[in-house]
Formats: structure tokens, C-alpha cells, sequence
């Protein structure tokens, strides 16, 4: 089918061809600038207003979404100070409770000389004796048994001997103690078991 010129009518169709609908439809083509100033009925009210309203809206929700991240972030800070504050008061009390071991070694050292041997080794164990209930005061508590059975929560096996005398897997020697229980531990104790026949 050819295109008309400017001008002209266009051919009508052949017989049986199906015909395009009349009427006020829009043909489809360039727009012109007409079309393009004149704006739809509904173009001045009815889209505007509810654009206006999704704009207040995210402008809202965007605004609590920063004051909630703002707040976060402070929060996060003031967390991360009073937790630096905790461990400086655990640190400073748990050093606070070695100082009287460390007078006493002190003293110790300053009788050394003249004291006699014996009392010498006396005053080093009531030292390690003080210190030991220390870290008991804190939560740790010492741990040295020997001929009971093997628990790898609480042992560190070193080495495996033969012991007629020992039940098998059984703490025969304690090399190291241990410090604290299996869920809270400095460190496990370091043993030799007795071997199973």
C-alpha cells in the first residue's frame, strides 16, 4: 500500500479489508507543540497533589531514617566508653589484689639474707599461698589433684605413664596446675595419666 501525497485523499481500502476505527482518536506520530502546552484536565489537580504528598512523606521517613542512624552511632559510642570504663575498673582491682603479694615477696626478699633457709622456703609458700587464694577471690581456683580421672575440660595431658598403683586414665602427676573451672578458665592443668592396659 502507498502512502498518499500531501493533499490528496488517501485510496479507500479494498472490499474485505478490515477498516480502523472513526472517531476522535489520536493518531499515532510526532507531537507537535500544541499538544505539548496543553496540558490533560486532570494534569493541574489531580496528579500534583498526591506527588506534594509522597514528597512530604519520604522527605519525613528520610529524615527519622537519618535521626535513627544518628542516634545509633551515639549509642554505639556511649557503649564502647562505659565498656573501656568496665575493664579499667576490673583491671585496676584485680591489680589492687596482687599488691599485698607483691609486699610480702618484697619482704621476703629483705629478710632473705639473714634469715635462716628454712624459713626462707616457709615465707615463699605462704606467699604463693596468698597469691593462690587471690586469684580464688577472683573467680579462679586452683586445680593440682592428683588420682582422679582424666577430664579434658580441666587437663592438658603431657604424658601417659604406666602405674600399676594408678586406675587407668587416671591424673597420676600434676606437672602445672590449673586455674578456674572448664566454662571459665586461665588455663588447664598440665598432667600425666595413667596408661589404659
Amino acid at each position: 500500500m502507498s502512502i498518499p501525497p500531501r493533499g490528496r485523499e488517501p485510496d479507500p481500502p479494498p472490499e474485505g479489508a478490515v477498516q480502523p476505527p472513526s472517531g476522535d482518536l489520536e493518531q499515532p506520530g510526532p507531537r507537535t507543540d500544541e499538544a505539548e502546552a496543553e496540558p490533560g484536565p486532570d494534569a493541574a489537580v489531580g496528579a500534583a497533589a498526591p506527588d506534594d504528598a509522597y514528597a512530604a512523606l519520604l522527605r519525613e521517613a528520610e529524615d527519622r531514617w537519618r535521626r535513627a542512624l544518628a542516634d545509633l552511632d551515639n549509642l554505639r559510642k556511649r557503649h564502647a566508653r562505659e565498656l573501656e570504663g568496665v575493664a579499667a575498673v576490673e583491671r585496676a582491682r584485680t591489680a589492687a589484689a596482687f599488691l599485698p603479694v607483691i609486699d610480702n615477696l618484697e619482704l621476703a626478699l629483705s629478710h632473705a639474707g639473714a634469715a635462716d633457709p628454712g624459713a626462707i622456703v616457709e615465707g615463699v609458700r605462704a606467699v604463693r599461698d596468698q597469691a593462690v587464694h587471690v586469684l580464688e577471690r577472683l573467680g579462679y581456683s586452683r586445680h593440682a589433684e592428683t588420682g582422679v580421672a582424666f577430664d579434658p575440660a580441666r587437663h592438658e595431658v603431657v604424658g601417659v605413664v604406666q602405674d600399676p598403683d594408678a586406675e587407668p586414665n587416671t591424673v597420676v602427676q600434676v606437672l602445672r596446675p590449673g586455674y578456674g573451672e572448664a566454662d571459665r578458665q586461665l588455663r588447664p592443668a598440665a598432667v600425666t595419666v595413667a596408661k589404659r592396659e
